[in-house]
C-alpha cells in the first residue's frame, strides 16, 4: 500500500512539473543562413537562459507556421506566442509602420535603429497593443534594391511595364506604381518558385535576403536603388504577454535586444561583404541613379503626408532629411 501511494505521489509531482512547463513557439518566415533565422536561435537560447527550468522554447522557421499575415494572427490568437514578422504584414494591422518604408527616408541602418529605437517605436508598439500585439523590439530587414532576370534597371523609365514582386505592403507597391512598374505582392515563401516560372520579371529584398534565398541565381542583374528600408517587428500575442509576470517579461525584451543585436549587425556587413561573393556566383551589379528615383516617388511623400502629416513630418526630422 505504501508502495502504490508513494507510485501515486510521484505520479503526481510528475504531472505537476508538466503542468508547469512552458512552451513559447517563435515563428518566423525565414530560412537557415538568414539573419532572421540566426536570431531567433539566438532569441531562443537567451530567453531560455534568462527564464529559467519550465520554459521551452521551439523556433518554427521558413514559414512553417503561415505567412507573415497568417503568423500575426496566429499570435493574437494564441496559437503561437512570438513572431519576427514584416513590416508590411504588420502595416495592415498598423499603418503607421509602413511610414518607416517611406522612400529613401533613412541614408543607412544605423540612422534607422535610432529612430526605431526611440519614440517612433514606442508609438508603433502603443498602436500594436491597441489590435493584440505587443512589439518585443524591431531587429532589420535591411534597405532594399532592385533584381531582374534580363537587365538592369538604372532609372525609372526602365521599370516601365516591369512585373516585380512585392511583399504584401501598400507602401511597397505604391512606390513601383509611382516608378511605372506593374507590382503585385506576393508571399515570401512563393516567391523563388514565381520568379523561376516568369510570373515575375523580378522582385526587390536587401542584398542578405537576396543571397540566402538564392534570388541572385535567377534574377542576376542587381540595381543598387536602395529605394526604402524596412524593419523586421518582433512582436509577441498581447494575451500572451500580459499573462507573465514582470521577470519572464523583462527575459523577453532582454533576448530580443540581445539577438537583435547579433541580427542587425549581420544586416549591415552584408552590404559591403556579399556584393564581391555575390559577383563571384554570377550576379551582375549597377548603381541607381539616385535623384531620378527620388524624384519619381515624390508624389509617395505627398500622398502619405496628407495622410498622416506630423508623423511624417516627425519621421523626416528624425532621419535628417
Amino acid at each position: 500500500m505504501k508502495t502504490q501511494l508513494m507510485a501515486v505521489l510521484a505520479g503526481t509531482t510528475l504531472l505537476a512539473g508538466a503542468a508547469q512547463a512552458q512552451e513559447v513557439i517563435f515563428a518566423h518566415g525565414a530560412n537557415p543562413g538568414n539573419p532572421r533565422y540566426v536570431a531567433a536561435e539566438a532569441w531562443a537560447e537567451q530567453f531560455a537562459a534568462c527564464a529559467g527550468e519550465g520554459w521551452n522554447v521551439n523556433h518554427a522557421p521558413s514559414s512553417t507556421m503561415g505567412d507573415d499575415a497568417e503568423m500575426l494572427t496566429s499570435a493574437t490568437a494564441g496559437i503561437i506566442q512570438v513572431s519576427a514578422n514584416s513590416q508590411g504584414a504588420m502595416s495592415q494591422i498598423v499603418p503607421e509602420i509602413g511610414l518607416l518604408g517611406l522612400p529613401f527616408l533613412f541614408a543607412d541602418l544605423p540612422t534607422a535603429w535610432e529612430v526605431l529605437d526611440g519614440d517612433v517605436g514606442a508609438m508603433i508598439d502603443e498602436r500594436a497593443q491597441n489590435a493584440g500585439l505587443k512589439v518585443l523590439g524591431f531587429w532589420d530587414n535591411g534597405i532594399r534594391h532592385i533584381t531582374h532576370t534580363s537587365k538592369h534597371v538604372a532609372t525609372p523609365a526602365e521599370l516601365s511595364g516591369m512585373q516585380i514582386r512585392t511583399p504584401p505592403d501598400q507602401m511597397t507597391v505604391d512606390i513601383f506604381e509611382a516608378l511605372g512598374a506593374a507590382p503585385a505582392p506576393l508571399a515570401w515563401s512563393e516567391l523563388p518558385s514565381a520568379l523561376q516560372s516568369g510570373v515575375f520579371d523580378g522582385q526587390e529584398n536587401p542584398l542578405t535576403n537576396i543571397h540566402s534565398a538564392k534570388l541572385h541565381e535567377i534574377t542576376p542583374y542587381v540595381t543598387l536603388t536602395g529605394h526604402k528600408y524596412e524593419s523586421t517587428p518582433v512582436v509577441a500575442g498581447l494575451a500572451w504577454w500580459s499573462g507573465l509576470d514582470e521577470a519572464t517579461q523583462a527575459c523577453a525584451l532582454e533576448a530580443t535586444k540581445g539577438a537583435g543585436e547579433v541580427q542587425r549587425e549581420m544586416s549591415l556587413s552584408a552590404d559591403t561583404e556579399l556584393r564581391p561573393q555575390m559577383e563571384e556566383e554570377g550576379a551582375q551589379f549597377m548603381e541607381a541613379d539616385r535623384d531620378a528615383y527620388v524624384a519619381a516617388t515624390q508624389p509617395v511623400y505627398d500622398a502619405y503626408a496628407e495622410r498622416f502629416p506630423e508623423l511624417v513630418a516627425a519621421l523626416r526630422e528624425a532621419a535628417g532629411l
